[in-house]
């Protein structure tokens, strides 16, 4: 059974940070595509950060460029955000998504509808 299980969400001060983590069982991460999408209250999921299978591609939207990193440990099947400099606009749930034959691409966000494995959710909440 393919599953994402995500983790390292929770309250952060503005100007924090943190770094989910997007971990795999069931399957070999390093052989697909790793987007990172959140979806804030009464907003749409958003794409926010892609990594090719490869580790070559990459792609951030423009609310992540400057601030987060994608990156992914293949000893551990699991792939990484960090998020730094984080505001309250932040503030969403974060869904780690694969797919084998996606490609990410800078100029191209990733849509969810592109993606049929998916993680439960992990909460970031970024407030004083």
């Amino acid at each position: 059974q393919l599953q994402l299980v995500e983790s390292g969400g929770g309250l952060v001060e503005p100007g924090g940070s943190l770094r989910l983590s997007c971990a795999a069982s069931g399957f070999r991460l390093d052989y697909y595509c790793v987007v990172w999408f959140r979806q804030a209250p009464g907003k749409e999921r958003e794409g926010i950060s892609c990594l090719s299978s490869t580790g070559d591609s990459t792609h951030y939207g423009d609310s992540a460029k400057g601030r987060f990193a994608i990156s992914r440990d293949n000893a551990k099947n699991t792939v990484y955000l960090q998020m730094n400099s984080l505001k309250p606009e932040d503030t969403a749930v974060y869904y780690c998504a694969a797919d084998m034959d996606y490609y990410c691409s800078d100029d191209v966000s990733p849509d969810a509808a592109d993606f049929g494995t998916w993680g439960q959710g992990t909460q970031v909440t970024v407030s004083s």
